[in-house]
């Protein structure tokens, strides 16, 4: 959902794992796994399938105007468009932000839910006054307004403000909720950059014949979580510099020095504020152990009334990948109870497929029927990124240089 052990993402359809390039390079060569975004790769297994990828399995060739053409295709199934999304995000350049806008039109909630998130990851600058349309429409599911509000909280740019001060008022409890997380990360990262810009200036004025020294988000290692440059000036990494994941979180982790006990008696504090339980969270997966930190995600999936935060506490657990029984058993009761918000079993059901645990399969393939669409495309979705998961297969996709113009 960035330090010594650097975990390469392939999660929720929040993040592919693409062998992700940046730069000018006339072609790019992705890996398209699972689709979905802010989870960490697993460690390689010895298959053979898993190490032979780069030398048996023949690339598919594809431009940003032929993914364009199947993100639009309705007639396509859901895995096949989402991998389409994703690939245009890990591409990134306007035209790929110009199909992703396009897409909006699209009746699936889901969809368009994921959509906003691509480009609120992507830090898409082109896309705010889209996105604030959609925060602003109350005739949108509230899974969609929420991700367009969280999508301005990691753009952050001033004109993202107004927008995000009005929806901490709305009548919808996730979307109210999510606009003040997101206008506590705005100031957050304003205040970040403007230290970053004093720190520089201040370099500057002490060795102005020196050569210009690295920013934080050009350090070496950094690249692959990195956005690309051209849609992405406000570089994760030099919000959240000590992550391992490279999805752009709704909160900056806690300090590295509030101890893990600290953080678990906040996260699992229903008196405490949704900021300091997201930051806890953040910190927790981060740095903690995966298996206590799943234990305590899952009790907060129990006892939590906030339906904001649940839908992201699936989503780290998503992120981290454990197998334990608790926190399966948790995610299990999320996507069963029919009472619980669609967004929450959402991703739920994007959790368990991520998990790849040999006896939820059947559990998808049940609710892949369910009568929320939400939830029906979700486990549609999930199922593909189980079978990716558990086969380590992937699908080497290069993606062409747009042509030039005659």
């Amino acid at each position: 959902r960035r330090r010594a052990r650097v975990r390469h993402c392939s999660a929720r359809p929040r993040e592919f794992a693409f062998a992700r390039s940046f730069g000018p390079a006339p072609s790019r060569l992705y890996r398209v796994a699972d689709p979905s975004p802010r989870q960490p790769r697993r460690a390689p297994t010895p298959a053979a399938s898993r190490t032979a990828f780069s030398r048996a399995t023949p690339t598919r060739k594809m431009s940003v105007e032929s993914l364009r053409a199947e993100l639009m295709d309705q007639s396509l199934d859901m895995p096949r468009r989402f991998r389409a999304l994703f690939a245009l995000r890990s591409v990134g350049g306007d035209a790929s932000v110009s199909a992703l806008l396009d897409s909006l039109r699209d009746p699936s909630a889901l969809f368009k839910h994921e959509v906003a998130f691509a480009l609120g990851q992507m830090q898409a600058t082109g896309a705010v006054e889209t996105l604030k349309a959609m925060l602003r429409d109350e005739s949108e599911h509230s899974m969609v307004r929420h991700e367009a509000a969280e999508a301005l909280g990691a753009i952050a740019s001033d004109e993202c403000l107004e927008a995000l001060e009005t929806a901490s008022e709305d009548s919808s409890q996730v979307v109210r909720e999510t606009a003040v997380l997101a206008l506590q990360r705005f100031r957050y990262a304003q205040a970040k950059r403007r230290d970053a810009q004093a720190k520089n200036a201040r370099a500057d004025a002490k060795a102005p014949s020196s050569p210009p020294s690295a920013r934080p988000d050009e350090r070496a290692g950094s690249a692959k979580e990195q956005l690309s440059a051209s849609t992405n000036d406000h570089q994760q990494s030099l919000d959240e510099p000590d992550s391992p994941y490279i999805s752009v979180d709704p909160v900056p982790a806690a300090p590295s020095d509030v101890p893990t006990h600290a953080l678990r008696a906040t996260l699992l504090d229903e008196s405490a504020s949704l900021w300091d339980r997201y930051g806890a969270m953040f910190a927790l997966r981060n740095r903690g152990d995966p298996c206590d930190v799943a234990k305590a995600l899952g009790s907060v999936l129990i006892h939590s009334d906030s339906a904001l935060l649940k839908h992201e506490v699936c989503y780290v657990l998503g992120q981290i990948q454990e197998k334990g029984d608790g926190a399966r058993a948790a995610l299990r009761a999320t996507l069963e109870n029919q009472n619980e918000h669609p967004m929450v079993r959402h991703e739920a059901a994007e959790a368990i497929g991520s998990i790849a645990a040999d006896d939820t399969e059947a559990l998808l393939l049940k609710f892949r029927h369910d009568n929320d669409r939400i939830v029906a495309e979700s486990c549609e979705v999930a199922l593909d990124i189980m079978q990716s998961e558990i086969s380590g297969e992937f699908v080497p996709l290069v993606v062409e240089p747009p042509r030039a113009a005659a």
